[in-house]
């Protein structure tokens, strides 16, 4: 059986005029960011080597550029290493649980089974923070001999101080980062990966092999402009600073919606999982003009993932609770 590949976002009907579905920030696009794309250039073929935007990631995250990978977007990666290891290192791929789909939408595309995160694996998959439920989990105990993806698409939107991978096990896994979801952009697809310098498995091997299987000019000008607005100082420090906000919005949406009788999991990103009220129907909010992400392809069924948005957007989704 085929693995559905669920999203929030638009859907047939458009965007909705509240859309708590995706946990892109949520207090909108960044403005440099938004500058940075406009003042990109479609006109031309970006520098398929990537030579400047390389260096100012590794830079940026104080690694050498041979360390840098580039990708399309995550989804894209997440289908590209799951294909490459296949062919180095065929086997089991091990998911967290709850966890992102495309996962194992992608293990199955290849062939390959899919076991719990615990599980011996050839092709491990780790979040920080996991989705849908913005929990940090620590490193598995054995990414320095089996092949690990940390997704740290929400890592920067992380509400708290809490580190819960340190140096060390970060130096063991390949860190794949989204941006656009931490810009509140999610429209523009680009992303990169970081890879492991300290494992005893053959790290050359895999990198060689997953740049040969990258698409010519696999990010377009749009996309190149994100992550160099991505690097800025001043983008980080505001997106720092942004965070006592979000963490008073998920705070504000958990109360509220507690008192219709959600429960809230833990977490600690701005999004939050709840458990629904037996009758509530996420169609039927959408005819509201309200849109949730339902958590059934995530593993739990029976739960919303709701992004923590302003005031406003809080008392429209109340409101259209309310008529239900």
């Amino acid at each position: 059986m085929t693995v559905a590949r669920i999203h929030g976002g638009p859907d047939a009907q458009g965007v909705a005029r509240w859309d708590f579905s995706t946990c892109s920030h949520p207090l909108g696009p960044h403005p440099l960011a938004l500058l940075a794309l406009a003042q990109a250039d479609p006109r031309h073929y970006p520098d398929p080597s990537y030579a400047a935007l390389r260096q100012q990631l590794a830079d940026f995250h104080g690694v050498a550029p041979a360390r840098l990978l580039l990708a399309a977007s995550a989804s894209e990666f997440i289908q590209r290493v799951t294909a490459v290891g296949q062919r180095l290192a065929p086997g089991a791929v091990a998911i967290p649980q709850p966890a992102y789909g495309d996962y194992a939408a992608a293990a199955q595309t290849w062939g390959r089974g899919v076991v719990a995160e615990d599980a011996p694996a050839t092709l491990r998959w780790a979040a920080e923070l996991r989705s849908p439920d913005g929990l940090a989990i620590g490193a598995p105990t054995d990414c320095h001999t089996t092949p690990t993806v940390l997704d740290r698409a929400y890592g920067p939107l992380r509400l708290s101080a809490r580190q819960a991978w340190g140096d060390a096990a970060l130096r063991t896994v390949f860190q794949l980062f989204t941006p656009n979801k931490a810009l509140g952009l999610c429209g523009v697809r680009a992303a990169y990966a970081i890879a492991p310098d300290a494992v005893d498995w053959d790290v050359e091997a895999w990198c060689a092999a997953l740049r040969a299987a990258e698409p010519s000019w696999v990010l377009g000008a749009h996309g190149v402009s994100l992550l160099q607005a991505w690097c800025q100082p001043r983008v980080q420090q505001s997106l720092l600073d942004s965070l006592p906000l979000l963490s008073a919005q998920r705070a504000a949406l958990v109360q509220a919606l507690a008192v219709r009788g959600f429960g809230a999991r833990p977490g600690d990103a701005p999004f939050g999982c709840l458990r629904v009220p037996v009758g509530l129907s996420a169609v039927r909010l959408r005819e509201h003009g309200v849109a949730v992400r339902d958590c059934s392809s995530f593993g739990l069924p029976g739960h919303w993932r709701l992004n923590a948005l302003g005031a406003e957007a809080l008392d429209a989704l109340l409101q259209a609770l309310d008529e239900e």
